[in-house]
């Protein structure tokens, strides 16, 4: 398969900031099933991150690099407070301060903070980390849906890899439309029109996509939602036969890896309690999950299928312009990130250039 690419060729940095991955959100980096009492290194936004579980279970996050010599701290061990490099054994704390190197007695590198550490939240069966940039150090609120921390609701963590920009997989899931045809044969997306008037329309937390003379058929509506995490939401109507509750809610985040490849992260929800909680539970387990990977699988290949560039040889129509509306507001608060950077660096590069001036006299 050819993977798609939105990194080559251009001189924009807007646009080459959107494709690495915006900053100054919360993303999902892996399911809590993932980090375990061993350090892993995973690569989010560009970014070599090391994860490992504390003495009382809590995820610490740091740069996957020891301040040594560059090595690995995802190699090394996990000390429970802290992780010891395989290399040399030089010892970092979850805030990234060295606190050990054992080879050296009264080691100059004891007690510096020279490794970035990331701030972390788990919900709802996935770790959450803090991306911020120079000018937002300080984590935003992470707010999300209550489909994710509400009791009333039952949920289930699909997530995948795929080897495309994260802005294609928003793109494919500001898209109604393309439910009645590439999903045409899914046990949940077979009904309704093949055609459909689009319209959006803001919410308080971002917009909603919409179908204007069809809901509760198929995949016919899509929220996009900005509460310190870039989050979207839609509901498949469900026939009783799949089991009770609402219709069936999805979740679901983009997160960027690199320029070529993404993570997705869907949650599968049902407003459902009591025994029908265990009811639905079981028949997702047991009848409906292989055919929801059906449905994903297709999307994945799709994308990874695409022509090289191809967002820089689209003809859009009207279908289209939610899809289009999510990507002008990305793109207005890149150029926001942006800017305030560049007036942070400026604002902290002013008192030292001064006090490069006094040394001078």
């Amino acid at each position: 398969m050819t993977s798609p690419t939105t990194t080559e060729g251009t001189a924009d940095p807007v646009k080459s900031y959107l494709d690495r991955g915006l900053r100054n959100y919360w993303y999902p980096v892996a399911p809590s099933w993932q980090v375990g009492n061993a350090p892993i290194g995973v690569t989010r936004l560009g970014d070599q991150i090391v994860l490992w579980r504390d003495g009382e279970g809590k995820v610490r996050a740091l740069e996957d690099r020891c301040p040594h010599r560059g090595a690995r701290l995802s190699l090394g061990w996990n000390l429970g407070d802290r992780v010891a490099c395989w290399y040399h054994g030089v010892e970092v704390n979850g805030s990234g301060t060295v606190i050990n190197v054992p080879a050296v007695p009264s080691c100059p590198l004891e007690g510096k903070t020279c490794v970035k550490s990331y701030p972390v939240e788990e919900h709802a069966g996935a770790i959450f980390l803090w991306f911020g940039d120079e000018a937002h150090k300080e984590p935003a609120p992470l707010v999300l849906p209550q489909e994710l921390v509400g009791e009333e609701y039952a949920s289930f963590l699909c997530m995948s890899n795929w080897k495309c920009n994260y802005q294609y997989a928003i793109d494919n899931v500001m898209d109604p439309m393309h439910g009645a045809y590439l999903h045409a044969t899914s046990h949940s997306m077979a009904e309704g029109d093949k055609q459909a008037d689009m319209r959006v329309r803001k919410t308080e937390t971002g917009l909603m996509f919409e179908k204007t003379g069809q809901r509760d058929v198929n995949f016919d509506w899509v929220e996009l939602g900005d509460t310190g995490t870039l989050w979207m939401r839609l509901a498949i109507p469900y026939k009783k036969k799949f089991g009770p509750g609402g219709s069936f809610g999805i979740i679901g985040f983009a997160v960027p890896v690199d320029g070529d490849n993404c993570q997705v992260y869907f949650w599968r929800t049902r407003k459902v309690q009591g025994w029908q909680r265990d009811a639905w539970r079981f028949l997702y387990r047991n009848r409906l999950e292989g055919l929801h990977w059906d449905v994903l699988e297709q999307d994945r290949y799709v994308l990874e299928s695409l022509a090289p560039n191809a967002r820089d040889h689209e003809f859009l129509y009207q279908h289209d312009v939610g899809m289009t509306r999510v990507r002008r507001m990305l793109r207005q608060r890149a150029q926001q990130d942006l800017a305030q950077l560049d007036a942070h660096r400026a604002a902290n590069a002013a008192p030292a250039a001064t006090e490069a001036g006094h040394s001078h006299a």
